[in-house]
Protein backbone atom coordinates (compact mmCIF):
# COMPACT_ATOMS: atom_id res chain seq x y z
CA UNK A 1 0.00 0.00 0.00
CA UNK A 2 1.43 3.62 -1.10
CA UNK A 3 1.58 5.66 1.90
CA UNK A 4 -0.78 8.81 1.28
CA UNK A 5 -1.17 11.96 3.82
CA UNK A 6 -4.26 13.77 2.91
CA UNK A 7 -4.03 17.46 2.81
CA UNK A 8 -7.41 17.47 3.15
CA UNK A 9 -8.09 14.80 5.50
CA UNK A 10 -11.69 15.89 6.90
CA UNK A 11 -13.28 16.61 3.80
CA UNK A 12 -15.40 14.16 1.90
CA UNK A 13 -17.67 14.89 -0.97
CA UNK A 14 -19.59 18.02 -0.68
CA UNK A 15 -22.83 18.22 0.59
CA UNK A 16 -24.25 19.53 -3.31
CA UNK A 17 -23.15 16.37 -4.83
CA UNK A 18 -24.12 14.52 -1.99
CA UNK A 19 -27.96 15.36 -2.14
CA UNK A 20 -28.29 15.78 -5.85
CA UNK A 21 -27.22 12.19 -6.23
CA UNK A 22 -29.45 10.66 -3.95
CA UNK A 23 -31.74 13.47 -5.40
CA UNK A 24 -31.48 11.13 -8.26
CA UNK A 25 -31.86 7.79 -6.49
CA UNK A 26 -34.93 8.67 -4.56
CA UNK A 27 -36.98 10.35 -7.56
CA UNK A 28 -36.99 13.28 -5.25
CA UNK A 29 -37.27 16.78 -6.82
CA UNK A 30 -33.99 18.15 -6.49
CA UNK A 31 -34.05 22.04 -4.78
CA UNK A 32 -30.83 21.27 -3.29
CA UNK A 33 -28.04 21.75 -5.92
CA UNK A 34 -27.70 25.86 -7.20
CA UNK A 35 -28.85 25.05 -11.36
CA UNK A 36 -32.07 26.17 -13.00
CA UNK A 37 -33.78 22.66 -14.55
CA UNK A 38 -34.95 25.55 -17.69
CA UNK A 39 -32.62 26.19 -20.27
CA UNK A 40 -30.33 28.70 -21.45
CA UNK A 41 -31.72 31.35 -24.79
CA UNK A 42 -31.55 29.36 -28.06
CA UNK A 43 -29.55 32.38 -29.32
CA UNK A 44 -26.94 31.83 -27.29
CA UNK A 45 -26.88 28.18 -28.00
CA UNK A 46 -26.81 28.96 -31.09
CA UNK A 47 -24.02 31.47 -31.10
CA UNK A 48 -21.52 28.57 -29.85
CA UNK A 49 -22.29 26.76 -32.31
CA UNK A 50 -21.95 29.60 -35.14
CA UNK A 51 -18.83 30.21 -33.54
CA UNK A 52 -17.15 26.70 -33.63
CA UNK A 53 -18.17 26.58 -37.49
CA UNK A 54 -16.17 29.42 -37.86
CA UNK A 55 -13.63 27.86 -36.67
CA UNK A 56 -13.15 29.58 -33.15
CA UNK A 57 -12.03 25.84 -31.94
CA UNK A 58 -8.45 26.39 -30.88
CA UNK A 59 -6.96 27.98 -27.47
CA UNK A 60 -8.00 31.65 -26.20
CA UNK A 61 -5.33 34.12 -25.55
CA UNK A 62 -4.84 32.96 -21.83
CA UNK A 63 -5.77 35.86 -19.91
CA UNK A 64 -9.21 35.52 -22.42
CA UNK A 65 -10.20 37.04 -25.28
CA UNK A 66 -9.71 40.17 -25.62
CA UNK A 67 -13.38 41.73 -27.17
CA UNK A 68 -14.83 39.92 -24.32
CA UNK A 69 -12.66 41.67 -21.61
CA UNK A 70 -13.96 44.81 -23.30
CA UNK A 71 -17.45 44.45 -22.66
CA UNK A 72 -16.88 43.25 -18.94
CA UNK A 73 -14.63 46.68 -18.93
CA UNK A 74 -17.55 48.78 -20.24
CA UNK A 75 -20.15 46.90 -18.30
CA UNK A 76 -18.76 47.24 -15.09
CA UNK A 77 -18.49 51.28 -15.49
CA UNK A 78 -21.83 51.51 -16.81
CA UNK A 79 -22.86 49.60 -13.58
CA UNK A 80 -20.11 50.42 -10.74
CA UNK A 81 -18.55 53.56 -12.47
CA UNK A 82 -15.86 51.66 -11.62
CA UNK A 83 -13.10 51.35 -14.79
CA UNK A 84 -10.69 47.63 -15.25
CA UNK A 85 -8.41 47.79 -18.18
CA UNK A 86 -9.34 45.09 -20.21
CA UNK A 87 -5.62 44.10 -21.04
CA UNK A 88 -4.37 44.22 -17.47
CA UNK A 89 -7.30 43.85 -15.24
CA UNK A 90 -9.86 41.39 -16.47
CA UNK A 91 -9.46 37.75 -16.82
CA UNK A 92 -11.85 35.06 -17.85
CA UNK A 93 -12.00 31.72 -15.60
CA UNK A 94 -13.06 28.25 -16.15
CA UNK A 95 -16.08 29.80 -13.54
CA UNK A 96 -16.18 31.49 -10.48
CA UNK A 97 -14.77 29.11 -8.14
CA UNK A 98 -11.48 28.83 -10.27
CA UNK A 99 -11.36 32.29 -10.19
CA UNK A 100 -11.71 32.89 -6.32
CA UNK A 101 -9.21 29.62 -5.72
CA UNK A 102 -6.84 31.18 -8.19
CA UNK A 103 -6.97 34.44 -6.54
CA UNK A 104 -6.42 32.69 -2.93
CA UNK A 105 -3.69 30.72 -4.47
CA UNK A 106 -2.33 33.71 -5.99
CA UNK A 107 -1.85 35.47 -2.39
CA UNK A 108 -1.97 33.38 0.25
CA UNK A 109 1.24 31.59 2.09
CA UNK A 110 1.35 29.12 4.82
CA UNK A 111 -0.22 30.41 8.38
CA UNK A 112 -1.86 33.53 6.71
CA UNK A 113 -4.96 34.03 8.45
CA UNK A 114 -8.23 34.23 6.13
CA UNK A 115 -12.16 35.88 7.85
CA UNK A 116 -14.56 33.90 6.22
CA UNK A 117 -18.21 34.72 6.78
CA UNK A 118 -20.47 31.69 7.77
CA UNK A 119 -22.72 30.04 6.52
CA UNK A 120 -20.23 30.16 3.67
CA UNK A 121 -19.85 28.86 0.79
CA UNK A 122 -17.97 24.85 0.78
CA UNK A 123 -15.27 25.76 -1.15
CA UNK A 124 -13.91 28.76 0.57
CA UNK A 125 -12.32 27.31 3.41
CA UNK A 126 -10.57 23.81 1.96
CA UNK A 127 -9.15 26.25 -0.37
CA UNK A 128 -7.86 28.00 2.21
CA UNK A 129 -6.14 25.12 4.37
CA UNK A 130 -4.95 23.19 0.93
CA UNK A 131 -2.34 26.63 1.09
CA UNK A 132 -1.98 25.84 4.59
CA UNK A 133 -3.83 29.24 5.88
CA UNK A 134 -5.81 29.62 9.06
CA UNK A 135 -9.24 29.73 8.59
CA UNK A 136 -10.77 32.36 11.22
CA UNK A 137 -14.75 32.14 10.59
CA UNK A 138 -17.07 35.07 12.20
CA UNK A 139 -20.72 32.82 12.52
CA UNK A 140 -24.15 35.10 11.02
CA UNK A 141 -26.74 33.79 12.78
CA UNK A 142 -30.75 33.48 11.52
CA UNK A 143 -32.80 34.36 10.48
CA UNK A 144 -31.51 38.18 9.96
CA UNK A 145 -27.95 37.00 9.40
CA UNK A 146 -26.21 40.29 10.59
CA UNK A 147 -22.85 41.11 11.30
CA UNK A 148 -21.11 42.50 14.54
CA UNK A 149 -18.11 44.00 12.88
CA UNK A 150 -16.65 45.20 16.39
CA UNK A 151 -16.49 41.05 16.98
CA UNK A 152 -14.93 40.82 13.22
CA UNK A 153 -12.35 43.51 14.33
CA UNK A 154 -10.95 41.15 17.14
CA UNK A 155 -10.34 38.45 14.74
CA UNK A 156 -8.30 40.51 12.32
CA UNK A 157 -4.06 40.20 13.65
CA UNK A 158 -0.64 40.77 12.11
CA UNK A 159 -1.04 37.70 10.56
CA UNK A 160 -4.30 38.45 8.50
CA UNK A 161 -3.94 38.56 5.15
CA UNK A 162 -7.52 37.96 3.14
CA UNK A 163 -10.91 38.69 3.75
CA UNK A 164 -13.49 36.46 1.58
CA UNK A 165 -16.74 38.33 1.26
CA UNK A 166 -20.01 37.16 -0.71
CA UNK A 167 -23.05 39.45 -1.77
CA UNK A 168 -25.35 37.87 -3.00
CA UNK A 169 -25.01 35.68 -0.18
CA UNK A 170 -24.81 31.64 -0.59
CA UNK A 171 -26.67 30.36 1.18
CA UNK A 172 -27.96 33.24 3.64
CA UNK A 173 -29.31 35.52 0.65
CA UNK A 174 -28.19 38.20 2.46
CA UNK A 175 -26.69 41.16 0.36
CA UNK A 176 -24.13 43.78 1.99
CA UNK A 177 -25.45 47.45 2.96
CA UNK A 178 -23.58 50.43 3.16
CA UNK A 179 -22.88 50.26 7.09
CA UNK A 180 -20.91 46.83 6.13
CA UNK A 181 -19.11 48.67 3.14
CA UNK A 182 -17.84 51.32 5.37
CA UNK A 183 -16.63 49.08 7.98
CA UNK A 184 -15.30 46.93 6.05
CA UNK A 185 -13.04 50.08 4.78
CA UNK A 186 -12.50 51.18 8.24
CA UNK A 187 -10.85 47.24 8.68
CA UNK A 188 -9.12 47.04 6.15
CA UNK A 189 -7.48 50.82 5.54
CA UNK A 190 -3.84 51.18 6.11
CA UNK A 191 -3.03 47.30 6.15
CA UNK A 192 -2.06 44.84 3.16
CA UNK A 193 -5.46 42.48 3.74
CA UNK A 194 -6.38 41.37 0.18
CA UNK A 195 -10.28 41.25 -0.40
CA UNK A 196 -11.67 38.10 -2.60
CA UNK A 197 -15.24 39.60 -3.58
CA UNK A 198 -17.19 36.65 -4.74
CA UNK A 199 -20.05 38.42 -6.78
CA UNK A 200 -21.19 35.64 -8.63
CA UNK A 201 -25.32 36.53 -8.02
CA UNK A 202 -24.37 40.18 -8.28
CA UNK A 203 -27.64 40.84 -10.84
CA UNK A 204 -29.83 38.62 -8.46
CA UNK A 205 -31.10 41.78 -5.95
CA UNK A 206 -34.74 42.01 -5.04
CA UNK A 207 -37.04 44.66 -3.63
CA UNK A 208 -35.57 47.49 -5.82
CA UNK A 209 -31.66 46.56 -3.82
CA UNK A 210 -28.60 48.04 -6.00
CA UNK A 211 -25.60 45.18 -6.30
CA UNK A 212 -23.06 47.17 -3.94
CA UNK A 213 -19.78 45.85 -5.72
CA UNK A 214 -16.65 46.25 -4.20
CA UNK A 215 -15.42 47.47 -7.32
CA UNK A 216 -17.20 50.93 -6.33
CA UNK A 217 -15.73 51.95 -3.45
CA UNK A 218 -11.39 52.76 -4.12
CA UNK A 219 -10.35 51.57 -1.15
CA UNK A 220 -11.82 48.16 -1.46
CA UNK A 221 -11.38 48.19 -5.18
CA UNK A 222 -7.62 48.36 -4.72
CA UNK A 223 -7.54 45.43 -2.52
CA UNK A 224 -9.95 43.10 -4.36
CA UNK A 225 -10.24 40.45 -6.39
CA UNK A 226 -14.01 40.94 -7.89
CA UNK A 227 -14.90 37.36 -8.92
CA UNK A 228 -18.30 36.63 -11.29
CA UNK A 229 -19.45 34.05 -13.04
CA UNK A 230 -21.32 33.80 -16.24
CA UNK A 231 -23.41 30.03 -15.58
CA UNK A 232 -25.16 32.83 -13.38
CA UNK A 233 -25.78 35.30 -15.48
CA UNK A 234 -27.13 32.94 -18.52
CA UNK A 235 -28.60 29.88 -16.99
CA UNK A 236 -25.42 28.33 -18.05
CA UNK A 237 -23.73 26.68 -15.08
CA UNK A 238 -22.49 23.70 -17.11
CA UNK A 239 -20.28 25.84 -19.08
CA UNK A 240 -18.04 26.59 -16.03
CA UNK A 241 -17.30 30.29 -17.55
CA UNK A 242 -16.34 33.41 -15.12
CA UNK A 243 -14.02 36.27 -14.49
CA UNK A 244 -12.06 38.13 -12.41
CA UNK A 245 -11.15 41.86 -11.93
CA UNK A 246 -8.63 43.27 -9.98
CA UNK A 247 -6.38 46.17 -10.17
CA UNK A 248 -3.26 45.34 -12.45
CA UNK A 249 -0.93 44.75 -9.45
CA UNK A 250 -3.50 42.34 -8.10
CA UNK A 251 -4.19 40.69 -11.70
CA UNK A 252 -0.52 40.12 -12.64
CA UNK A 253 -0.03 37.82 -9.54
CA UNK A 254 -3.31 36.31 -10.22
CA UNK A 255 -2.64 34.81 -14.00
CA UNK A 256 0.76 34.29 -13.05
CA UNK A 257 -1.28 31.33 -11.35
CA UNK A 258 -3.98 31.41 -14.10
CA UNK A 259 -1.60 30.36 -16.70
CA UNK A 260 -0.56 26.78 -14.86
CA UNK A 261 -3.86 25.94 -13.37
CA UNK A 262 -6.25 26.40 -16.70
CA UNK A 263 -4.01 28.75 -19.29
CA UNK A 264 -7.47 29.43 -21.50
CA UNK A 265 -10.70 29.03 -21.32
CA UNK A 266 -13.58 27.60 -23.69
CA UNK A 267 -13.09 29.69 -26.93
CA UNK A 268 -16.04 29.45 -28.87
CA UNK A 269 -18.40 30.29 -26.14
CA UNK A 270 -16.54 33.28 -25.16
CA UNK A 271 -16.76 34.63 -28.70
CA UNK A 272 -20.42 33.69 -27.94
CA UNK A 273 -21.31 35.01 -24.70
CA UNK A 274 -19.50 38.62 -26.14
CA UNK A 275 -21.84 38.71 -28.71
CA UNK A 276 -24.70 38.04 -26.58
CA UNK A 277 -23.75 40.63 -24.31
CA UNK A 278 -23.81 43.83 -26.88
CA UNK A 279 -27.40 43.94 -25.57
CA UNK A 280 -27.26 44.43 -21.40
CA UNK A 281 -31.18 43.47 -21.49
CA UNK A 282 -30.21 39.82 -21.66
CA UNK A 283 -28.41 40.24 -17.91
CA UNK A 284 -30.17 43.58 -16.73
CA UNK A 285 -33.42 41.47 -16.56
CA UNK A 286 -32.60 38.97 -14.23
CA UNK A 287 -33.31 40.62 -11.06
CA UNK A 288 -36.82 40.84 -11.93
CA UNK A 289 -37.07 37.77 -13.65
CA UNK A 290 -35.81 35.92 -10.18
CA UNK A 291 -38.08 38.38 -8.37
CA UNK A 292 -40.93 36.79 -9.58
CA UNK A 293 -39.65 33.13 -9.22
CA UNK A 294 -38.69 34.24 -5.34
CA UNK A 295 -42.16 35.56 -4.68
CA UNK A 296 -44.15 32.99 -6.33
CA UNK A 297 -42.25 30.13 -4.12
CA UNK A 298 -42.66 32.40 -0.65
CA UNK A 299 -46.20 32.76 -1.24
CA UNK A 300 -46.12 29.01 -1.84
CA UNK A 301 -44.06 28.37 1.39
CA UNK A 302 -46.14 30.38 3.76
CA UNK A 303 -48.90 26.92 3.09
CA UNK A 304 -46.40 25.10 4.84
CA UNK A 305 -45.46 24.59 8.34
CA UNK A 306 -41.47 26.15 7.73
CA UNK A 307 -40.87 29.19 8.60
CA UNK A 308 -39.49 31.64 5.66
CA UNK A 309 -36.30 33.74 6.38
CA UNK A 310 -35.34 36.75 4.47
CA UNK A 311 -34.20 36.69 1.02
CA UNK A 312 -32.71 39.71 -0.63
CA UNK A 313 -30.59 37.86 -3.04
CA UNK A 314 -29.18 35.07 -5.03
CA UNK A 315 -31.84 32.07 -6.14
CA UNK A 316 -32.06 30.89 -2.72
CA UNK A 317 -34.49 30.56 -0.04
CA UNK A 318 -33.44 29.65 3.65
CA UNK A 319 -36.13 27.99 5.79
CA UNK A 320 -36.40 27.42 9.50
CA UNK A 321 -38.42 24.23 10.84
CA UNK A 322 -37.52 24.80 14.14
CA UNK A 323 -41.62 25.02 14.97
CA UNK A 324 -41.54 21.40 13.40
CA UNK A 325 -38.75 19.17 14.76
CA UNK A 326 -35.76 19.36 17.02
CA UNK A 327 -34.00 16.62 14.12
CA UNK A 328 -30.38 18.00 13.32
CA UNK A 329 -30.87 19.57 10.49
CA UNK A 330 -28.78 16.72 8.19
CA UNK A 331 -31.25 14.30 9.58
CA UNK A 332 -34.26 16.72 8.67
CA UNK A 333 -32.93 16.85 4.74
CA UNK A 334 -32.61 13.29 4.40
CA UNK A 335 -36.17 12.97 5.97
CA UNK A 336 -37.68 15.81 3.48
CA UNK A 337 -35.77 13.72 0.76
CA UNK A 338 -36.72 10.44 1.67
CA UNK A 339 -40.46 10.74 3.29
CA UNK A 340 -41.57 13.76 0.74
CA UNK A 341 -39.28 13.89 -2.10
CA UNK A 342 -37.82 17.10 -2.17
CA UNK A 343 -34.05 17.54 -2.09
CA UNK A 344 -32.52 20.36 -0.17
CA UNK A 345 -29.54 21.80 1.61
CA UNK A 346 -29.07 21.71 5.18
CA UNK A 347 -27.13 24.68 6.50
CA UNK A 348 -24.69 23.17 8.95
CA UNK A 349 -22.19 22.38 6.66
CA UNK A 350 -21.53 25.72 5.91
CA UNK A 351 -20.53 25.97 8.92
CA UNK A 352 -16.89 24.92 10.15
CA UNK A 353 -18.35 23.75 13.51
CA UNK A 354 -21.55 22.51 11.72
CA UNK A 355 -23.64 24.76 13.58
CA UNK A 356 -27.11 23.65 13.33
CA UNK A 357 -29.23 26.25 13.63
CA UNK A 358 -32.21 24.16 12.18
CA UNK A 359 -32.28 26.17 8.88
CA UNK A 360 -32.08 24.55 5.44
CA UNK A 361 -31.51 25.78 1.90
CA UNK A 362 -33.73 25.81 -1.21
CA UNK A 363 -32.75 26.60 -4.45
CA UNK A 364 -35.86 28.88 -6.79
CA UNK A 365 -34.17 28.67 -9.74
CA UNK A 366 -36.48 26.31 -11.45
CA UNK A 367 -39.76 25.98 -13.82
CA UNK A 368 -43.19 27.18 -11.89
CA UNK A 369 -44.47 23.55 -11.92
CA UNK A 370 -40.53 22.62 -10.37
CA UNK A 371 -41.25 24.72 -7.75
CA UNK A 372 -45.66 24.17 -7.14
CA UNK A 373 -44.56 19.94 -6.89
CA UNK A 374 -42.27 20.84 -4.74
CA UNK A 375 -44.00 22.79 -2.11
CA UNK A 376 -46.98 20.27 -2.52
CA UNK A 377 -45.04 17.46 -1.27
CA UNK A 378 -44.09 19.77 1.59
CA UNK A 379 -47.28 21.06 3.08
CA UNK A 380 -47.33 17.50 3.96
CA UNK A 381 -45.04 17.33 6.26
Amino acid sequence: MINIISKLPNVTTTIFSVMSALAQEYDAINLSQGFPDFDCDEKLKELVFKEMKKGHNQYAPMPGLLALRETLSAKIENLHQSYYHPETEITITAGGTQAISTAITAILRPNDEVIIFEPAYDAYAPMVRLLGGLVKAYEMAPPEYEIDWSTVKKLVSANTKMIIVNSPHNPTGRTLNETDIKELINITRNTDIIIVSDEVYEHLTYDGRKHLSLAAYPELKERTFVTASFGKLFHTTGWKIGYCSAPEALMKEFRKVHQFQIFSVNTPMQYAINTYMQKPDVYLGLASFYQEKRDFFRKLLQETKLTLLPCEGSYFQMVSYEKISFDKDTDMAMKLLKEYRVASIPASPFYSKTTDYKTLRLCFAKKQETLEKAVNNLVKI
